[in-house]
């Protein structure tokens, strides 16, 4: 009898603990994406902002923000991919990464307007992984 016991304390203790690393890789899911999210939306406005603007010093002022901002981005994301590779899929992952190469290429060589389609696509990418590691019951089967 005891020993019956034993198995239903552990068999608690693991499904206790499933859930609350669940919910401990959910909530750092949602902050990294949501993080992300509002950095690449400061930064799509950044460009919308250079593309706009006809004075040239404003102009240059606001490249060198849109290179730090990308700058930025690009070294956040290098952290939080290390530790969010733990749990998700690497493909998800490459993914995001690859728009954000493409990115900073595009604001490298000020070619803004097509940047603008990478942050979107981006943004789609990371939703995208926020929906499909939440825990739901469409995700489970």
């Amino acid at each position: 009898m005891k020993g019956k016991y034993k198995e239903i304390i552990f068999c608690f203790i693991i499904i206790s603990l499933i859930i609350v690393l669940n919910i401990f890789t959910e909530n750092y899911t949602k902050n990294s994406i949501a993080y992300m999210n509002d950095n690449l939306d400061n930064l799509k406005q950044a460009m919308i902002e250079y593309q706009k603007n006809e004075d040239e010093t404003k102009k240059e002022e606001d490249s060198k923000k849109v290179e730090k901002k990308i700058e930025e981005i690009y070294d956040k994301w290098d952290k939080k991919y290390q530790i969010l590779a733990y749990y998700i899929e690497h493909d998800e992952l490459e993914k995001v990464k690859t728009e954000l190469v493409s990115l900073k290429s595009n604001i490298e060589i000020d070619e803004y307007s097509q940047g603008i389609p990478n942050i979107d696509r981006c943004i789609f990418i990371l939703q995208h992984i926020k929906e499909k590691s939440a825990l739901q019951i469409k995700n489970m089967f």
